[in-house]
């Protein structure tokens, strides 16, 4: 959710969002904070003012307006890095300084420009990966590396010269079979497989390293590098060639800023974007390099972008962009950054695939050139008929503000390598609870319990299932996180209590920015622990969000976030004060210090003070009590939503860069991680609750690299337009291909309000995404599933019946992401790598491996095309169980109940039929197995089942893992891992068997039982085959024979 900052809204008009009582354009926004300095404090009533002002101009916004986020022509230090040329590198490689050690190897690169010498730093990894890092040898302080973001030091293997001579190094890679040649001047590396060129490093002489040096004009320039810079650090080993270093570089100090231009450039040392301007007091410090990948056209990831899943190339306009920001109805198809960012780029062609996994949180670009770009299928068969043509590559070109060079090279082969090896840095996804996979019903916002209460009942009325309801942030008392607004939700427990009994969960949200208001328990904590963001001046960042002027606490450092965690104790939650005289109440935050009503009531709070919720000035009515503690319970969860972070009155909608966090560290450095500590900050906040015993929910707006360890995410402020509906599905596909398989678009669209064709649709397809939840903004139509006729009602109903009827293959296949890092929902060419049809599409994608769906995503469809990929491979109609041969691109005629979905021959599929209100009552209900057979006549699947809900399934092996086959006609299930040991009172009430002839009996064998005869039914049409009523525990080991 985004209310949009001032210098976003539009003229009334303009805009067709606007309310008709709204005339003109919006009045003066309230003034950006100077940069460097807090914002000037404002009374409530100016606040409340200020974001009655916003709230109005909401209705005047109407889609996002590019000018208030860079372009890379107005990023200095884009513009710098994209003014340096292929083919005139200024680097060179002392061969002579190498180090070498078992498992990596050490050189200095020096810039003959500038003089100044880099520190080169190169590892073997386990599992087919290369580690690169690229620093100043010795900086004038220490740069930034990202930390948290890696799991654990990833383990190294050997490393071993094999050649050498007088201007190049060949090493060979452990035992993966990679060797990599390093050639001295010019600078650059080359990656082989046998005598294949698999990447090269640095081949167009890019690489760019802006070193922090002393401003020319500045008094410091004149004295000696400050204590606490680099000789704080620790001691960089010796090399040869340290005493011609050491003199390089105290040559450097005299004569480095002359020919180094970026000393002259406008926005080097300080830079105004708008009305903002960023002080850079560490001056240029960005970082480039370029790589080459021959034989390769396709690229995908470093999401997040509204585009197509294939990334195109950026030749003639702005690069892709990576930094995390609070864009506004986002425009799509273009590389603009939105809310997060993952710098993980995948390669793909016929013989491999590539990852390369850039390691840096600052703003980032990425340029993608290719030399056949531009050029037609019949233009590409032409060179190849002629004989003629170039081998296809593709370039691909990283430049980041500051920081350091670290990429991880990912060598696959495979795609499931890299997913391997990139879960194997970063972590896979967290097994969520089984509750977050079902059905969310959200809205900004329900308007009280009352509200809560009946949209509950209605789904029972209306036999829909449903396990969560959300509250937005108009469930607080005045926009105060950890609070219940006194009057709308003045009995939370009771709440929660209520859809508890009906096995349901509710999520409310806490944003990351923190009301400043000395009544405010949650402000004044983190105001004396000193945990909040600070201006380059020390004092505490305050920004505009939605509670007014605003805190940011600063989540990099852990004793803030461990602090943030205990926030979540079922005693920490508040329902707020009610203040007032006789029959009148007020939220707690709006008493001014002045009141001087109901003295006659005779308590002053001047001298009263309550520890935990702060001092109060003004008289507390006898009749009221402090805030209500223990406001929380198990069944309530969490959503971090503006956690960029967002600043509407700050640059490009976000932070200052030249704010400070723990460790003097700039804002610029680590920008992309603010989301991610917040969401981390929160999921261990849930554990901790219960002891670490219940698995956390927490749903994030923006992330990073390694958020996947902590929940899930969703696609923004999308709007209810056919576009938005279709770009969800290349949207979370990227996103899970850079390792965040939970993800989701907000059914209906969250701005607008859809017409009830696109509605209906957008259920069907959200039924089939990872993430499913409705959510909407406050000024569109309520649009719980009901309220659209009978009709449309029956449809999505529908379509949520069939997401529950799966979940036990959506839980299965979250675990087999958590375990093996694979995505859950996948583009088609992950399962099918050599088949070049599936390279580029993006309407149509795989759950797991056995489900191929392609909903419908035009209006007014009358049928789709749908490609089903594998040579001599058959797909079923998992509602029709039609069976289709492949490969072949099939027109299915659509109607509006329709959601084109198909199970791939060869494949079982368990689903549980008896869908009722939740997920949690289905617990002890019946399993069906889809069994579809392959041309072979074989099949196989498994099955994962838990408690649900705790680290049970880890810490105590108490689980099921059930592997099913059918060979030889004959269906068997057994463990799949011995060590798991679990009772589920679940049995198996059928078998369905797709493409099988009808036999003359069936019967069940059972270790130490007789056979038992099964009744059944074929259906001669469709040649589907189904056994009624094994009766078996679904944690039995059992054997089915067709004879």
């Amino acid at each position: 959710m985004a209310l949009r900052p001032v210098s976003q809204a539009l003229p009334a008009g303009r805009c067709p969002l606007l309310r008709a009582s709204m005339k003109g354009p919006c009045p003066s926004p309230p003034p950006p904070a100077a940069s460097g300095a807090a914002p000037a404090r404002v009374t409530p009533r100016l606040g409340m003012a200020a974001l009655a002002w916003m709230a109005l101009c909401l209705a005047a916004a109407c889609a996002v307006d590019r000018s208030n986020f860079k372009t890379c022509e107005q990023s200095s230090f884009c513009k710098r890095q994209r003014s340096v040329k292929p083919g005139s590198s200024p680097y060179r490689a002392l061969l002579e300084s190498l180090q070498f050690s078992q498992d990596s190897m050490k050189l200095q690169l020096v810039n003959e420009v500038n003089k100044v010498p880099l520190l080169l730093e190169l590892y073997g990894l386990q599992g087919n990966m290369t580690r690169i890092k690229i620093n100043e040898l010795s900086p004038l302080r220490p740069r930034y590396e990202v930390p948290d973001v890696l799991v654990r030091d990833p383990p190294t293997t050997w490393l071993a010269v094999t050649g050498r001579d007088e201007n190049s190094v060949e090493l060979s890679l452990g035992d993966s079979g990679h060797k990599l040649i390093l050639t001295g001047k010019p600078f650059r590396m080359d990656l082989l497989q046998g005598r294949e060129l698999v990447l090269s490093v640095n081949p167009r002489g890019l690489l760019h390293f802006e070193h922090l040096r002393h401003r020319k004009d500045s008094e410091e320039s004149k004295e000696s590098a400050p204590e606490g810079g680099a000789a704080e650090e620790e001691t960089k080993p010796a090399l040869p060639g340290d005493q011609e270093s050491s003199e390089k570089s105290t040559k450097s100090e005299e004569v480095s800023d002359g020919p180094d231009r970026a000393d002259e450039e406008l926005g080097s040392w300080e830079e105004t974007f708008k009305t903002h301007t960023d002080s850079k007091p560490n001056g240029p410090t960005s970082v480039g390099l370029d790589f080459s990948l021959p034989g390769f056209e396709h690229v995908y990831g470093i999401p997040e972008h509204a585009d197509n899943l294939r990334l195109r190339t950026t030749e003639g306009g702005d690069p892709y962009r990576l930094y995390n920001l609070d864009v506004f109805q986002y425009e799509l198809y273009n590389p603009m950054a939105l809310y997060g960012s993952v710098p993980l780029l995948l390669a793909h062609n016929t013989q491999r695939t590539l990852g390369i996994f850039w390691l840096n949180a600052a703003e980032t670009w990425v340029d993608i050139s290719s030399n056949t770009a531009g050029k037609t299928l019949f233009g590409k068969m032409l060179d190849y008929m002629q004989g003629g043509g170039e081998t296809p590559q593709t370039d691909v070109r990283w430049m980041s503000e500051s920081g350091i060079i670290d990429v991880f090279l990912l060598l696959g082969p495979a795609p499931t390598d890299v997913f391997r090896q990139y879960t194997a840095l970063t972590g896979t996804q967290a097994l969520p609870p089984l509750f977050a996979m079902a059905y969310h019903q959200s809205r900004w916002n329900y308007n009280d319990e009352e509200d809560v209460a009946a949209v509950d009942d209605g789904f029972d009325t209306h036999d829909i299932p449903c396990d969560v309801i959300w509250l937005d942030i108009e469930h607080t008392d005045g926009k105060r996180y950890f609070t219940w607004d006194p009057n709308k939700f003045s009995q939370p427990r009771n709440m929660l209590g209520r859809l508890a009994a009906k096995r349901r969960k509710m999520v409310s949200i806490v944003d990351p920015h923190i009301k400043v208001d000395s009544g405010y328990r949650v402000h004044n904590e983190i105001r004396s622990r000193g945990f909040y963001v600070k201006t380059k001046d020390g004092s505490d960042y305050e920004g505009w969000c939605w509670p007014g002027s605003s805190g940011y606490p600063d989540f990099t450092n852990p004793e803030m976030r461990a602090w943030w965690a205990s926030m979540f104790s079922y005693d920490q939650y508040e329902v707020g004060w009610k203040w007032g005289h006789g029959q009148g109440v007020e939220p707690w935050g709006e008493l001014s210090p002045h009141s001087s009503w109901g003295s006659s009531i005779g308590l002053s709070l001047d001298s009263a003070v309550f520890p935990r919720w702060g001092r109060r000035t003004g008289v507390l009515p006898v009749s009221h009590c402090p805030p209500v503690p223990q406001a929380s319970m198990e069944n309530l969860y969490i959503w971090n939503d503006m956690n960029e972070p967002s600043v509407f009155n700050g640059p490009e909608v976000t932070m200052y860069k030249d704010a400070l966090h723990e460790g003097s560290w700039e804002h610029r450095d680590l920008h992309n991680l603010y989301g991610f500590y917040v969401q981390m900050a929160t999921a261990q906040g849930l554990e901790q609750r219960s002891g670490g015993l219940e698995r956390p929910f927490v749903l994030s707006r923006a992330f990073f690299a390694g958020s996947q360890r902590y929940g899930a995410v969703w696609t923004g402020d999308n709007a209810a337009e056919w576009d938005h509906l279709k770009i969800s599905i290349p949207m979370c596909l990227s996103l899970a291909l850079a390792g965040i398989s939970f993800c989701g678009a907000d059914v209906g669209g969250f701005f607008k309000s859809p017409d009830v064709e696109l509605l209906v649709r957008w259920y069907q397809v959200g039924a089939y995404q990872p993430f499913y939840r409705a959510h909407a903004h406050l000024d569109t139509v309520r649009r719980e599933p009901w309220l659209f006729g009978e009709e449309n009602k029956a449809l999505i109903r529908a379509a949520v019946r069939q997401r529950y009827a799966l979940l036990p293959y959506w839980y299965t296949t979250f675990y087999h992401s958590y375990r093996s890092g694979q995505p859950v929902m996948r583009p088609l060419w992950v399962e099918y790598p050599d088949d070049v049809t599936t390279f580029s599409i993006d309407d149509q994608f795989l759950i797991g491996n056995a489900l191929l769906v392609h909903p419908v995503t035009e209006q007014g469809a009358r049928g789709v095309q749908v490609y089903l990929p594998g040579k001599g491979e058959v797909w079923y109609d998992v509602h029709s169980h039609q069976k289709h041969h492949a490969p072949q691109t099939l027109y299915v005629p659509v109607i509006m109940s329709s959601i084109p979905a198909y199970q791939r021959g060869g494949s079982i599929v368990p689903r549980k039929e008896r869908v009722r209100r939740s997920s949690d009552c289905m617990y002890r209900d019946p399993y069906t197995l889809y069994v579809a057979l392959s041309p072979q006549g074989t099949a196989e699947g498994d099955l994962f089942i838990d408690d649900g809900h705790t680290y049970n399934f880890e810490s105590k092996a108490q689980y099921l893992y059930r592997h099913f086959s059918f060979a030889s006609n004959t269906l068997t299930a057994r463990s799949a891992d011995s060590k798991g040991v679990f009772e589920s009172p679940a049995w198996i009430e059928r078998v369905v068997i797709l493409g099988a002839g009808k036999p003359a009996a069936v019967f069940l064998r059972q270790p130490g039982m007789a056979d038992t005869r099964l009744d059944f039914q074929h259906e001669p049409e469709t040649s589907v085959l189904t056994l009624r009523k094994p009766g078996v525990n679904i944690g039995a080991d059992w054997s089915i024979s067709l004879r």
